[in-house]
Order: C-alpha cells, then structure tokens, then sequence
C-alpha cells in the first residue's frame, strides 16, 4: 500500500497524462505470422494512419494520449508489434524485416492498400523498413524520435545501455504502480486506474523478447537508403532525447526530399511523458503528410 509520500515520489519520477478513453480492440488473425490486438478508431476517409509504437511498450501505452484528437480527424490503426505486448508471433527468431512485414499483413487483414505509418522510435524503425521493402503500399510517411543507426561510435553505445537500464528501471516501477488504488493513496480513482492500467501494458511485455528488440533495433542501418525516401514525409525531433540523437533525427529529414520537420520539446517519452506538447506537433505531422497525399 502506498502512502501519500510514496505516492507522491511516483508521481515525481513518472507524471503520466490521464487516459481519458478506454479504447476497444481485437485479436487479428495474420496468415502465417501468428495473431495481434488491432485497435481501429476515427472516420474511414482519407489514407489510415497505422501507428507503430515505442520499444518495452504496447501500441496502447505508446499512443493513448494523442488517439483523441487524432481519431477525430484521421482514421487510426494501431497494433502490438513483434515481441510486445499481445502480439504472438510464429517461432523463431524474429527481425525488424518481419515487423515490417507484420505492418502490410495487418493492412491486408483490414483491407488496407495504401496506408501512412507513423512510427515512434522502434517503431519509427519499422516504419523506414515498410517503405523500404513495401514502397507500393505506403501514401505517406511519419518518423518520431528516429534515427538510422546504432552502436556507431562510444555515445550511441552508451545510450542503447542506457535504454536498456531505463526499461528494467521502468519494469520495476510497473511493479509499483500495480499498487496503486483509491484507497492506496490520497489520488483521484481516474488517475489510480490510469497507472495500474499503464502498468499492465508495460508488463505485458516480457523481458526476453524486449531483450530480443533491443538486439534486432542495435542491427538496424537505413542511412545507406533513407536518402531515396519518395512520399510525402513529416519527421519529430526530440530536443532532448538522450537515447535517439537530435542530430541524427535531424540529419534524417534531411535526407528525406520535402519531408517537414517538428521540434518537440522533450525527452525519449515525450509522446507520453510530455504529451502536451508532442500531441499538436504529431497532429500537424499527420495532417501536413495527409494533406500532401491528397
């Protein structure tokens, strides 16, 4: 039980925005690549934004902060990639090649032609990976706290081991919020079922397979061909993200012909931590990529 110094230091150390709408989803048989939980909202005019979610998170946790907002104007799928949360995947070993794959499998269940990912961090990963290797499908393209590559010199090195502390430090605290209810803690009961909520996204990851991502993300290497990007683009930088380099997310919309670019004023998990103001730059993303295509 946690009392209200506890509590408190919690909320200090992880200030999460209330989720406002419990949205509803469905486990989609993939032929031949397993099955994932597939939540479809907002209007069906107009390219779908599929959303690719971040590492050690499920499609939910990542992206529950914007799906208001961005349900209204666009119409949004998002599912739990390989390795997380309810996704069941085929044995053996898996890739970023095969989450790729995964986007146009989920596509198709939900016949989808053309879609736009948007994709933040691994999931901005899988996301250059759909273009790269399913250029036909894609309307359109949205990167969020990116980059091109891993593991290139000392400070990138250090930043995957700081990821990789950073996700068993969160794993710890979801044993925390667990505890957290009405009556554990002087804190409003929608705020109470927002962390354990949170909480139960995050654990529905295991560590293995997170261990597993982690190992496929340290692989990844576009900078050969991101240069060759050929559809509309919008990229968000991450001012002060220790773990993606502002430089190379920079460098990436560089590389990109046309591509706009949205300077968020926050850290790694800012599409959660500091969703106030990453919401109106992803919005202005989509909308300046949907608006492209059309």
């Amino acid at each position: 039980m946690l009392n209200e110094l506890q509590w408190s230091g919690v909320r200090k150390l992880v200030s999460l925005p209330e989720r406002t709408t419990q949205y509803e989803g469905r486990v989609v048989d993939l032929p031949g690549r397993g099955s994932t939980y597939v939540t479809e909202i907002g209007p069906r005019d107009g390219p779908p934004l599929i959303l690719l979610h971040a590492l050690a998170c499920t499609a939910l946790l990542t992206w529950y902060p914007v799906l208001d907002e961005l349900s209204k104007r666009h119409r949004v799928v998002l599912f739990d990639q390989r390795w997380h949360g309810q996704r069941k995947s085929p044995p053996g070993e898996s890739t970023l090649e095969d989450a790729a794959d995964d986007v146009v499998a989920v596509a198709d269940a939900l016949d989808i032609d053309k879609f736009v990912p948007v994709g933040y961090s691994l999931g901005s990963l899988v996301a250059q990976l759909t273009w790269h290797r399913h250029r036909e499908r894609l309307a359109g393209l949205v990167l969020c706290a990116t980059s091109s590559s891993f593991r290139r010199n000392t400070r990138e090195k250090l930043a995957m081991r700081t990821l990789d502390l950073m996700i068993a430090t969160t794993r710890q605290q979801a044993e925390n919020f667990a505890e957290i209810t009405p009556a554990a803690a002087p804190v409003p009961t929608e705020m109470a079922e927002t962390y354990r909520w949170a909480a139960s996204e995050f654990r529905a990851s295991s560590p293995r397979a997170v261990a597993e991502a982690v190992a496929a993300v340290g692989r990844f290497d576009s900078s050969s061909w991101i240069g060759g990007v050929d559809v509309p683009t919008a990229v968000l930088i991450n001012e002060r993200d220790a773990i993606m380099s502002p430089g190379r997310q920079r460098w990436i919309a560089r590389q990109i012909y046309g591509s706009t670019s949205y300077e968020v004023a926050g850290g790694h998990a800012a599409c959660v931590l500091r969703a106030e103001v990453f919401r109106p730059a992803l919005l202005a993303a989509c909308t300046s990529v949907v608006r492209r295509v059309s």
